[in-house]
């Protein structure tokens, strides 16, 4: 399973899409613009499908997958007084955020790039409430609280879970969370009904996470006044109708991926193996070829700590037994990327071909693909000065490791080759104290 976030105004899109077959007796007027500048709000503003942007004072905030958007400072709701904000103040507030770089509290810094408009709903703040079911193994949770907002993780000891079984009949389902409404909701029955579809829908929809914070009640109407969701995009087969299209943005303070990583995310979606890949520096002088996440995380980190992260040009693994043909194209995108241009320094390149012990993925298959990839590029590696150290254990690893040894000898190319009595990082050792 993968779980990938969604923006806020998707989430919503969502939930009001598919809000009758799950909330019956509730109501949930979906008025919401996502956009990414002052003029396409303007824009949105006369199509006739978004009057309230000209009748309805208004709440401003970036949807670009992070939290603490009051925390830091990044709620248009007010000039001078709560809900006064109109559509030329939400227009300049939009353009301003995008003409500077935005650094969080947390200290990711980038560009704002999307916005969700919304009218702005007065109410009082003692009524906001807090619900969120989240995925876990062998059963979901759910949590509950009088006391939403943006203090929820301090007052988090007035949260209610519950862990809901994977198979729960309706009844038995509906009466675990009555019991559990926390104390402090005056209609309790009602805010249970409210709970108890909020799951089934969470449920249904194969969502992984999903988080309302604060949300309101007035009679049967429901204002979500903020949400967070993550869905299990392993269902997008069977949901694709139902979810409509979702968009999986790039996490804030993170760069965009290039062709290359599209390339090999495209090649994992369709494999059975897992295809990784993520440039951290392409003028780094440390490239790694990792069999397994666990690996790679381990070999990062030794990086990291004997020469520094900057150093490291990327992180990523093939594993899960993939083809030959999969691990020869994963090289082939490496070793392009790796040989566009030398050392800033003049130094030696450094290709660390490393994993641990391997349970059932074929070392001398993959190793296959990878020889294919030497030979396709072995004089681009040499003109940039490329050294290969290679640790890999498990099945037909002799064989594996036997043949990429031959293929570096034929090819020109420094190569040292290990097995698995040698300790895993230990190649990243050696090939830092030879060159």
């Amino acid at each position: 399973m993968a779980q990938r976030a969604i923006r806020e105004f998707e989430g919503k899109r969502v939930m009001h899409d598919d809000w009758s077959r799950h909330f019956g007796q509730f109501q949930y007027s979906f008025e919401a613009a996502s956009v990414a500048s002052g003029d396409e709000l303007r824009t949105l503003a006369t199509d006739g499908d978004h009057d309230w942007l000209n009748q309805s004072p208004l709440v401003v905030k970036p949807d670009m997958i992070f939290g603490k958007r009051g925390l830091n400072d990044l709620v248009l709701y007010k000039i001078n007084d709560p809900g006064d904000v109109k559509l030329d103040d939400a227009v300049r507030w939009i353009d301003d955020q995008r003409a500077r770089t935005t650094t969080l509290l947390g200290g990711q810094s980038g560009i704002l790039s999307r916005f969700i408009v919304e009218p702005f709903v007065a109410h009082d703040s003692a009524a906001e409430y807090y619900l969120a079911a989240v995925m876990a193994d062998g059963a979901d949770i759910l949590s509950m609280s009088a006391q939403g907002g943006v203090t929820i993780e301090d007052d988090w000891d007035q949260v209610r879970q519950i862990e809901i079984p994977v198979f729960v009949r309706d009844d038995e389902l509906a009466d675990m969370i009555t019991v559990a409404v926390p104390d402090g909701i005056p209609d309790r029955d009602r805010f249970a009904l409210f709970a108890t579809d909020f799951y089934r829908f969470f449920r249904d929809q194969h969502f992984s996470y999903l988080e309302i914070n604060p949300f309101y009640l007035d009679g049967e109407q429901v204002y979500l006044l903020d949400l967070v969701a993550k869905v299990d995009d392993t269902a997008g087969f069977l949901m694709d109708k139902r979810w409509g299209p979702l968009y999986y943005p790039t996490p804030f303070g993170m760069k965009a991926p290039g062709p290359e990583e599209k390339q090999i995310k495209a090649m994992d979606e369709k494999s059975g193996a897992s295809l990784k890949l993520t440039i951290l520096n392409p003028q780094g002088r440390v490239w790694t070829l990792v069999a397994g996440g666990g690996a790679s995380v381990v070999y990062a980190d030794t990086i990291a700590d004997l020469i520094g992260v900057e150093e490291l040009a990327n992180y990523g693994e093939y594993s899960g037994n993939p083809s030959k043909q999969e691990t020869r194209i994963y090289t082939e995108t490496l070793l392009d990327l790796m040989t566009r241009s030398p050392d800033p320094q003049g130094r030696e390149k450094l290709l660390i071909i490393g994993g641990a012990i391997a349970n059932f993925t074929d070392v001398a298959r993959t190793f296959t693909g990878i020889i294919q990839a030497f030979r396709k590029y072995h004089e681009k590696m040499k003109a940039v000065g490329v050294r290969i150290y290679v640790r890999r254990g498990g099945p037909n690893y002799e064989v594996g490791l036997r043949n990429i040894q031959k293929a570096g000898n034929e090819l020109g190319l420094p190569i040292e080759v290990h097995g698995p009595e040698t300790h895993m990082t230990d190649i990243v050792r050696m090939a830092l104290n030879a060159t």
